[in-house]
């Protein structure tokens, strides 16, 4: 881990620390508002202000509980957003944690370069550090974590690459399209063969997943290959 990063992760650590901090000092509710916003916007930094991100699904996610008949999602309780959204701080502590173990490890191989290709430099750690939770996700048996990560790799890759092909414009009319509309624009501009092909249904929908919604190890494993044959489309010197 270079200095930069380094003193990023350093005062997220100590950000995040803070927040988690004041959210278990919280009583009745007092200060919640200013917590919560403070906590958004950690949030959004950490998650490279992509809300298909991990770390936005699940702060997203932290704001809500399923109703007791399995319906529609309500509102959840004061004291319930202040302890799910402490738990949300705290897996982003750990996943930090997790970067800093594995870069500083002198046994460890060295850090892999996948995402040079993609023009937004800022995004680039986020995209490793991504690719690394979803193939450890995968590993642990997790596979609701490693198939929306590797989606939303996937969509983060192209539409940096529609980005790069249209500009401004590009942007600005990428913002209400869905996943599967991004990877039918690309594949039309020539960015990216036919490999989305094989993304099964449950992935095309990650964006919307519920943390109970089954899904099968093979399907969390064709979202991880077709995120490689995208990668190769994007890089060819790959």
């Amino acid at each position: 881990m270079d200095d930069h990063l380094r003193a990023h992760r350093d005062a997220s650590l100590m950000l995040l620390d803070q927040l988690i901090r004041r959210g278990r000092a919280l009583s009745d509710g007092i200060g919640i508002g200013v917590w919560q916003q403070d906590c958004a916007a950690a949030i959004n930094e950490l998650s490279g202000g992509s809300k298909a991100h991990w770390l936005s699904r699940a702060f997203s996610g932290a704001l809500l509980v399923r109703s007791t008949n399995g319906g529609a999602m309500v509102e959840a309780s004061v004291a319930e957003i202040v302890d799910r959204i402490v738990d949300v701080l705290k897996q982003a502590r750990a996943s930090l944690t997790q970067m800093d173990s594995v870069t500083t490890n002198p046994d460890a191989p060295p850090l892999q370069r996948r995402f040079d290709f993609v023009r937004n430099a800022d995004l680039r750690p986020v995209l490793e550090q991504a690719y690394a939770e979803s193939g450890g996700a995968l590993e642990a048996g997790d596979v609701h974590r490693a198939l929306t990560t590797a989606c939303s790799i996937l969509e983060a890759i192209i539409t940096d690459a529609l980005e790069r092909r249209s500009g401004k414009a590009s942007a600005e009319r990428l913002a209400d399209m869905t996943f599967d509309a991004r990877i039918a624009a690309a594949e039309r501009d020539g960015l990216i063969r036919g490999g989305c092909a094989r993304l099964p249904r449950v992935a095309r929908t990650y964006r919307d997943l519920l943390p109970d919604v089954t899904i099968s190890e093979r399907d969390a494993k064709v979202a991880r290959q077709v995120l490689h044959v995208v990668m190769r489309d994007l890089d060819p010197g790959r």
